[in-house]
């Protein structure tokens, strides 16, 4: 069985208001020197048969990621 992980990001010119909530709280927490936070969703699909590439983008762009948004990555972490 192997594993796929797919990261989703938002996109680098879209606001991340989750992210700058816990740059706040982590100064107040007294952590200093952390200046930005991206917030992301990471998935981990189980693999039974064998899946390739371009079905994993279909799953990532379709289902996983707003496209509009967010980017995605997808990483093999076989057995």
């Amino acid at each position: 069985m192997a594993k796929v992980v797919v990261n989703v990001m938002p996109k680098t010119e879209i606001l991340d208001p989750q992210g700058q909530a816990i740059v706040g709280a982590l100064g107040r927490l007294g952590f200093e020197g952390i200046s930005d936070v991206r917030q992301g969703k990471r998935f981990e699909l189980d693999i039974d048969g064998d899946i390739d590439d371009d079905k994993l983008a279909e799953i990532a762009e379709s289902l996983l990621a707003n496209t509009v948004i967010e980017d995605w990555s997808i990483s093999r972490e076989d057995a």
